[in-house]
């Protein structure tokens, strides 16, 4: 085939300067399905290239119905772009394709900041070109001369959606020939590798254009944020809540912060830690903006610590924090609470107070940690940018007993309940309840 891989170059130099004018001056940011506009931006895997796009891939949705997906697709990209505007990543377009969506943008930072969606299982910065072997080969080619060195060896990995008079081999093989031939000309002494070469293009030929790309970023996967409507969740600012809550989220929840303020049984450094926690959390969440309660429930402590069996101390209040929450989830029309309770890990987390917890509560309540160890916890609350937060020293509650209840008596529960005015309790401190956004 003939080598036009410099033509090639020049053009894309060409398409950089004036689709970056183009960006600059649009700022509507509007969704569309329809083949747009190129941009540029850079691609890693040590060689910085100038792309048009980035890609979008989804996971879970492509397995849901046809308008049941149409609507996911449609939040999904609502999603994206409210999280390139919080990072101010500029953009011209967010378009879909069957079983895609395309960012056009000039910024390298979109690929990345894109993978923090919820519901992408990964994305990639691309090279255009016009759906033609010949068109996609020459982008190889040009994109080779610098990719590949001298004794490395490469691969070519090529897919097809649509109809097309070639294969997917066809693809690899006249795009691996261009690639072989500008490196010759190129003085390199090229190799091809297919199980484990030293480096790889990609091409992903579709009806409308092919995209040649480096590299893939991993996305967050799930589903997109404000499918599963919202949930309340029981917010302390330790480790476990934020993973708990962002575990939800991942599954396409939107949450309602709720924390209980234990003063005066616990510092203030606890309260900013929890919010600090919120902050982060908010940052996943781009477009959707956290409604945080915080409850006083230090007086209700101090009912149970002078009228209540002492060791009981710690089950009554998780079951008063389960009514305050279910009274915020009523007030927001959401679903259920969360909590971060891992079976086991502390003494209020044992099975049998689990259960006189939510003893006659008839409150839906969600554990998305119930089976996971402290080092999985810890491993998701660095991924996600909590565990410094949680790890900030905050004090310990000091309403918490000598020695704690570990096998409670589900119905002993109840009866103490029975020594205080629960309703007049929880109605108080919703009354004293402030709403806030962090």
């Amino acid at each position: 085939m003939t080598d036009n891989s410099s033509e090639i170059e020049k053009k894309l130099k060409a398409d950089i300067h004036t689709s970056g004018e183009r960006e600059t001056r649009n700022t509507s940011k509007g969704y569309t399905e329809n083949k747009g506009k190129r941009g540029s931006g850079p691609s890693s895997s040590g060689l910085e290239i100038q792309s048009d796009v980035v890609i979008v891939r989804y996971g879970e949705l492509a397995l849901k119905s046809t308008g049941v997906r149409n609507w996911y697709e449609k939040i999904l990209m609502k999603n994206i772009a409210a999280m390139l505007d919080s990072r101010d990543i500029l953009y011209s377009q967010i378009r879909r394709e069957w079983g895609r969506i395309f960012i056009e943008t000039t910024d390298g930072r979109a690929a990345e900041a894109a993978a923090d969606v919820f519901g992408i299982v990964s994305t990639s910065p691309a090279l255009t070109a016009e759906p033609a072997l010949e068109n996609a080969a020459s982008v190889c080619a040009a994109l080779a001369k610098d990719l590949v060195l001298e004794g490395e060896s490469f691969a070519i990995r090529a897919r097809r959606s649509g109809n097309h008079p070639f294969s997917s081999s066809d693809i690899g093989r006249t795009c691996g020939d261009a690639v072989w031939s500008a490196l010759k000309k190129e003085g390199k002494h090229p190799r091809v590798n297919l199980s484990s070469p030293d480096k790889e293009v990609f091409i992903e030929m579709r009806q409308n254009l092919a995209y040649v790309y480096l590299e893939t970023f991993k996305g967050v996967g799930g589903l997109p944020l404000g499918t599963q409507g919202s949930m309340v969740v029981l917010m302390s600012g330790g480790l476990d809540s934020p993973v708990a809550a962002w575990l939800m989220m991942k599954r396409g929840v939107l949450i309602i912060p709720v924390y209980c303020n234990n003063s005066p049984y616990a510092e203030n450094a606890a309260r900013e830690r929890a919010f600090d926690c919120i902050r982060q959390l908010q940052k996943w969440a781009a477009g959707h903006q956290f409604k945080t309660y915080e409850i006083p429930h230090g007086p209700n402590l101090r009912v149970f610590i002078d009228i209540c069996n002492r060791k009981n101390t710690c089950l009554l209040c998780k079951r008063m924090m389960y009514r305050e929450a279910y009274e915020v989830m009523k007030k927001e029309g959401a679903s259920g609470i969360i909590t971060g309770s891992s079976l086991g890990q502390v003494a209020s987390q044992t099975a049998a107070n689990m259960y006189a917890e939510i003893y006659q509560l008839a409150i839906p309540i969600y554990h998305p940690l119930i089976a996971f160890d402290k080092t999985e916890i810890i491993d998701t609350a660095r991924k996600i940018g909590t565990y410094d937060i949680s790890s900030r020293p905050a004090g310990s509650c000091t309403a918490v007993p000598e020695r704690p209840e570990i096998g409670a008596n589900y119905d002993l529960i109840v009866l103490e309940e029975r020594k205080m005015d629960i309703e007049t309790m929880v109605s108080s401190a919703m009354k004293a309840a402030k709403v806030l956004k962090l």
